[in-house]
């Protein structure tokens, strides 16, 4: 039985390289460098060659490298496009294997077992899969092993003549008037900590022979475990920087110290536990997309160019049996703009006479510009629907067609009303199963709940129409009704009233607003003519008292 043998492919330079192919760069030569916004700073992210020659490094800060490197062009990240560009590379990474899994933000792992062989062998495919990275230009770094930790580390830390390890109180970073005397102290040796180091690392092959884990990954710095930063710095004050120094200690020890994370990368590199490659189940992109001879600017033509798109993107849709949720409309400009609308649906529908309306509520958001010369339409969010057949009498078929035709009216109102007001704020009302009057209703977003088909539970005494939190109303302090109570500053007489119905809380739940214990309620039917809602509590955690809790219609 052969061994499992893991490819890992490492792009360094994706990000800039990224933009450099869109063209974003001002030229080859010049320096480029992608920026990571920290919040507090920009610093750089992804480098071209040129930067990297200019003696830039990754996350420096930007006024630094401008200080280095004037010439410097820079852009913001996206991560979103940085992670679509990713997922193009593991389509075209799928060529060597069918097992291929994301290693964000910059990499990607393939399982080559049983592979090679159509390539010439390991070493061709490596060979090929590196000229095939070069001419879309894009710089790689391979590691082929057993496992998947091996591989990972061999194709970012293998091949490098020196590793810098860190000590966390370097010597070399203090001040330049105290660096001077830094021979003198020798504070190390007196068990502080060591100072920063340059280790000479031996050149171990990105091509690790089958069976020789352990002699390929005793060269390379701690770092190559895919642990914390945190750890590697205490693993160096202990004199502890390379695999190998780490691979003869007891397991115990080392995870009691500097936790089970360590161990389990270690034993992972190393083939003592089993990590699996879990390609990503290739994504369902419904999307259609019109290219135009000539650039339009007119409503007219958009809708023209929507009556072409929907049909296509229905097929699509209805033969994966899915339907939309979320529907977006990009227009592409001349001027290499992008305007965007999107819409969202009540119910997953594939049906265009559905999607087209909501679509056109958002045409006048569109700003055509100089023209617009494609447009693309794309089910960002779809969701499983099933086709309904109606059977039994004819009577009954009329009547579930009308009422699939009311639901779907419905469902269409929704759908406009939220495309201008936003969906999550379109809500219905359901019964809960709950006595407390204020828990009796849940309100639930009407796109994303189905209509209360049941009849509507019928409660023993009238609930009043508007119940808002309970207000102290001044009025003798026993269970008796009083024939006068003042409530918001008025006096008021009691005409009729009608009651009580006892609620008690529920026990199992610590409400605090329950903590007043058994409530006697009163429909109060007040002189003027209003009626409230007035419960006494008869008191528990907090003191008794009369309140009011609603009012009827």
């Amino acid at each position: 039985m052969s061994r499992r043998r893991i490819l890992s492919l490492w792009f360094p330079r994706m990000g800039a390289e990224r933009l450099i192919r869109l063209g974003q760069a001002t030229a080859d030569d010049a320096p480029f460098a992608v920026l990571r916004d920290t919040g507090q700073m920009q610093v750089l992210w992804s480098l071209s060659t040129a930067a990297s020659h200019a003696g830039l490094v990754p996350d420096q800060p930007l006024r630094d490298a401008m200080a280095m490197c004037p010439s410097l062009v820079t852009r913001l990240r996206s991560p979103h496009a940085e992670a679509a560009f990713l997922m193009a590379l593991r389509r075209w990474a799928g060529v060597f294997s069918p097992w291929v899994a994301d290693v964000p933000p910059n990499g990607l792992v393939l399982d080559i077992t049983g592979c090679a062989h159509l390539f010439g062998g390991e070493e061709g495919m490596v060979a090929h899969i590196t000229a095939q990275a070069v001419s879309l230009g894009l710089s790689v770094e391979v590691g082929l092993a057993d496992t998947v930790g091996a591989a990972w580390a061999l194709a970012r830390f293998a091949g490098h003549e020196e590793a810098r390890l860190r000590s966390g109180d370097a010597i070399d970073q203090e001040a330049r008037a105290t660096r001077s005397r830094a021979a003198k102290r020798r504070h190390w040796e007196r068990g502080g900590a060591a100072p920063r180091v340059t280790a000479t690392v031996q050149s171990a092959p990105r091509i690790a022979p089958s069976g020789q884990l352990h002699a390929v990954l005793a060269p390379l710095p701690i770092a190559a475990l895919r642990v914390e930063d945190d750890t590697v710095t205490q693993l160096a004050r202990l004199g502890l920087r390379r695999i190998g120094d780490l691979i003869g200690m007891p397991r115990a020890a080392l995870a009691r110290r500097f936790g089970r994370n360590l161990v389990r990368r270690l034993d992972q590199a190393l083939g003592q536990e089993p990590e699996p490659v879990s390609p990503a189940r290739p994504p369902l992109n419904f999307a259609v997309r019109l290219t135009l001879p000539e650039p339009i600017g007119l409503v007219d033509d958009i809708i023209a160019g929507l009556d072409r798109l929907l049909p296509a993107l229905q097929a699509r849709l209805k033969e994966k049996g899915r339907g939309a949720r979320r529907v977006r409309l990009d227009c592409l400009r001349v001027d290499q703009g992008r305007e965007s609308v999107e819409v969202g649906l009540a119910r997953p529908s594939h049906d265009p006479d559905r999607i087209k309306p909501l679509l056109m509520l958002k045409l006048a958001d569109i700003d055509a510009g100089f023209g617009i010369d494609a447009i693309r339409l794309e089910a960002v969010v779809t969701e499983p629907v099933h086709d309904q057949q109606v059977r039994g009498h004819l009577a009954a078929t009329e009547a579930a067609q009308k009422m699939a035709q009311s639901g779907h009216a419905v469902d269409d109102l929704i759908g406009r009303l939220g495309t201008r007001v936003g969906m999550e704020r379109i809500t219905r009302i359901q019964p809960a199963d709950s006595h407390i009057p204020e828990k009796s209703t849940r309100l639930l977003a009407a796109a994303w709940s189905q209509p209360w088909s049941q009849a509507w539970p019928d409660p023993q005494r009238p609930r009043p129409l508007l119940i808002w939190r309970p207000e102290p109303v001044h009025a003798p302090d026993h269970a008796r009704m009083p024939q006068t109570f003042r409530l918001r500053g008025r006096d008021r007489r009691v005409r009729t009233a009608r009651g009580p119905e006892r609620l008690a809380p529920e026990w199992w739940l610590d409400d605090p607003d329950w903590r007043s214990g058994v409530r006697d309620y009163w429909h109060v039917i007040c002189e003027d003519g209003e009626a409230l809602w007035l419960y006494y509590a008869h008191g528990g955690a907090m003191s008794s008292g009369w309140f009011c809790h609603g009012s009827f219609a």
